[in-house]
This record gives C-alpha cells, sequence and structure tokens, in this order.
C-alpha cells in the first residue's frame, strides 16, 4: 500500500482548483512552493541528566495577505512533508474566511506523553529560541495544535518575551485569559464546525434537531464538538480516540463519555455502547459525520461506506482526493477542512487584534463575530460550488487560491 503524504496531497488539491481558475504557470510556481523551511537539531536535558537531540520544524508557506499564521504540534510521526502540506492548508484557510493572515505550520518529533511537564517546558522554550529568528508578532505568530495546549502557548509566549526584554503577548495565540488569552479560543473550532454544519443542513434542508452525528477523535475540537451538536439537540451515536471507538445507535452524552475519559484514559472502555474501532466511527448510519483526528483517513478504501448526508471536516486533510470523488457522486455534502474548522483561527485572529490594541472583547461578541465571518464564508464557498458545479472543497480552494494569487500580483516581485 502506498504510504500517504499529506504535501503531495496539498499539491493535488491546489493543482485541481488551479487548473480550474485558469492560473498561469508563473503564479502556480509561487504559490505551490513555501516561502520558508526552517529545520532545527536542538538538545533537550531530560530528568535523568541525559541529553537528547531533537528535530522541529517551523515552516512558513506563504505571507502575501499577511503574517504567517499557524499552529505548533509535538507527536513522534511529525515529518517536514506533513508540517509543509498543513502550512499550505493554513494559506488558503485564512485566505476563505478573509483574515489577514498567510500560512504556517510548525512541530517537534517527540512523544509528549512519556515526557514530563518539565521536560515539555524545557523542549518548548528552547524549540521557540530556535525558531525566533523567524516568528514574530508582525511576522509569524504560533498557536496551540495536536499535543500542544494553552499552557505551552504561554511558554512559548514568555520565552520570546525575555529575549525582547519586555512582554509581547502577540506573539502567540491560544494562550490563557490571564496573559492575554481571548473568551471563546478554546471552543472556537467546534463553534466554527457548528455554524458551518448548520448553514450546510439549512442549504440542504436537512433539520439539524434531532441528526445522528458520528466524531472521529475525541481532542479538544471532537470533545467540544460533540457538546456543542449535543446541546443542539443532535443524537451523538459514536465516539472515538486513538484507543478505538464506541457507537450507541439510541445516542451517548458527551459529559458521560468526557467523565469516562478523564478516569478511563479512553472513551472506548465506556460501558453504554458498542465497541468499534476508531475507523469503523466513519462508518456507523449518521446524518454528520465530523473527522476531528488526523490526516488522510478517508480514503477509497471506505469512503464508498460512509453513510453521512455532510461530513464536516475538524481535522486538517481527513479526506483524499480520491474519497472526495467518490462522496460528491455519492450525494455526501463535504464542508472542507480550510472552511469547517477555520473557527480556530479566526478566533485567534481575534485575539491577535486585542493584544496588539489592549482592548478585549467578551464571549458574545467573539461568537457573534465568528459566526458573522463563518456564514459569510460558507455562503461564498456554496455559491462558487455551484457557479462552476464542483464540490465545496474545489469551491473553496478557487475562492482562496484566487485570493491569494490577486494579493501575489498587486503586491509583486521584489526586487
Amino acid at each position: 500500500m502506498q504510504q500517504f503524504n499529506p504535501y503531495e496531497m496539498a499539491v493535488q488539491q491546489f493543482e485541481r482548483a488551479a487548473d480550474k481558475l485558469g492560473l498561469s504557470e508563473d503564479m502556480r510556481e509561487i504559490l505551490r512552493k513555501p516561502k520558508r523551511e526552517l529545520v532545527v537539531n536542538f538538545p533537550l536535558r531530560l530528568d535523568s541528566g541525559r541529553i537528547k537531540t531533537l528535530t522541529g520544524y517551523r515552516v512558513q508557506h506563504n505571507v502575501n495577505r499577511g503574517p504567517a499564521k499557524g499552529g505548533i504540534r509535538y507527536g513522534p510521526d511529525v515529518t517536514l512533508d506533513e508540517v509543509k502540506a498543513l502550512a499550505m492548508w493554513m494559506t488558503w484557510k485564512c485566505a476563505v474566511v478573509g483574515i489577514p493572515y498567510g500560512g504556517a505550520k510548525g512541530g517537534v518529533i517527540c512523544d509528549p506523553r512519556n515526557m514530563t511537564a518539565g521536560e515539555l517546558e524545557r523542549m518548548t522554550r528552547r524549540f521557540t529560541t530556535e525558531i525566533s529568528i523567524i516568528i514574530g508578532p508582525h511576522s509569524d505568530i504560533p498557536a496551540p495544535d495536536i499535543n500542544t495546549n494553552s499552557q505551552v502557548m504561554a511558554w512559548m509566549m514568555d520565552t520570546y518575551s525575555m529575549h525582547e526584554g519586555f512582554s509581547v503577548p502577540a506573539v502567540v495565540t491560544g494562550k490563557p485569559l490571564s496573559i492575554g488569552g481571548s473568551e471563546g479560543r478554546n471552543d472556537a473550532t467546534a463553534t466554527g464546525v457548528l455554524f458551518v454544519t448548520r448553514r450546510a443542513a439549512r442549504r440542504i434542508g436537512m433539520p439539524l434537531r434531532g441528526a445522528r452525528v458520528s466524531i472521529q477523535g475525541f481532542g479538544n475540537a471532537g470533545s467540544v464538538a460533540a457538546r456543542l451538536f449535543h446541546s443542539e439537540g443532535c443524537k451523538i451515536v459514536a465516539f472515538s480516540d486513538t484507543s478505538g471507538g464506541l457507537y450507541n445507535e439510541e445516542g451517548l452524552d458527551p459529559a458521560l463519555v468526557q467523565r469516562h475519559k478523564l478516569e478511563h484514559g479512553t472513551v472506548a472502555t465506556y460501558p453504554h455502547g458498542q465497541s468499534i474501532s476508531s475507523t469503523d466511527v466513519l462508518e456507523v448510519p449518521c446524518d454528520i459525520l465530523i473527522p476531528a483526528a488526523t490526516e488522510g483517513q478517508i480514503t477509497e478504501h471506505n469512503a464508498e461506506k460512509i453513510q453521512a448526508r455532510i461530513l464536516a471536516e475538524a481535522a486538517n486533510g481527513p479526506t483524499t482526493p480520491e474519497a472526495d470523488a467518490i462522496l460528491f457522486n455519492k450525494g455526501c455534502l463535504v464542508i472542507p477542512d480550510i472552511l469547517a474548522n477555520a473557527g480556530g483561527v479566526t478566533v485567534s485572529y481575534f485575539e491577535w487584534v486585542q493584544d496588539l490594541q489592549s482592548l478585549f472583547w467578551d464571549d458574545a461578541d467573539i461568537t457573534h463575530r465568528l459566526e458573522v465571518i463563518m456564514n459569510k464564508a460558507f455562503d461564498a464557498v456554496a455559491n462558487k460550488a455551484e457557479e462552476y458545479h464542483c464540490d465545496l472543497r474545489l469551491g473553496a480552494n478557487m475562492l482562496a487560491i484566487s485570493r491569494v494569487a490577486e494579493a501575489t500580483l498587486v503586491r509583486g516581485i521584489y526586487p
């Protein structure tokens, strides 16, 4: 079986949209490659006293519409190609919702589950120092991603600030409220997923209340999405995490499943449901499927088995181009990642704006602003897809790429 390469998939998606737009080869040459790829190898002193050398990445794909923006992830499987793909998707994601950022992404190859809090802090601070040559509040603003959180962002912000000699809260987003974080940031990704799914359901005439929802992944995006969709009157029929999955056609209470995961480390052993694999969660009978795990989960091998009417990508890159074609022909409405999960970067943008002006908004204001942006973006993407008789992913990519291409043409090439 061919190994999945997220960067090849990202480029394939780009070329498909570029073909439809009639983009020149010169413009493709600029947009298909990252602007910068920084690879750092740095020492970490373990609690045992031993020294271990780790490798980290920070990739800036494009900055023609504004500073680079994107998360930092920790994991044993982080690769440069993965980070390059995610940086490219971030460029399109920021453009599709109309916020003035370019795309970036970062990561460190490590296993955070086997690291102490002290080791995580020392690693984060050293990694921040290594990439401080390209990050900054007006150049590249990191945020949390897989296996990173608000505490990691606090360490990054503090480290950068120590180098500058004064506090620079706007250098990262996703921080704790006590040091310049924003209301609504923790729930932002899932809230954005809810807004665009509600819009999509209305477009195809499907009531949201009573809809059966299956969620792959029970991290921040997946667990919060479960709570939000449940509060909208949806029936959450399946969950999964890295240990396995759970299915109950009568519905599951997300709060009870969350409590079980906190106590036992997994959702798979929750007693009130049928134990299934984390990939089976994609194929159970449901109306709305929310992949909220990692890339490449939905392929030509399982796309035909998916039963959902709406697939809302809370994860980045969960569906391959081959699967996209199958789902489109089946009549499944796929809300692509660069639109569906853009709530996170949108509220990150709100946080950055608030930090720069030292004036903060309340939760209701954040939610309202987010809903306006997500609804406007969904309508623009849906109209583009209708105009070109294509799926929403192609419509979203065309909209985003045309905006980045326009900025590139207007700015020109220096010198």
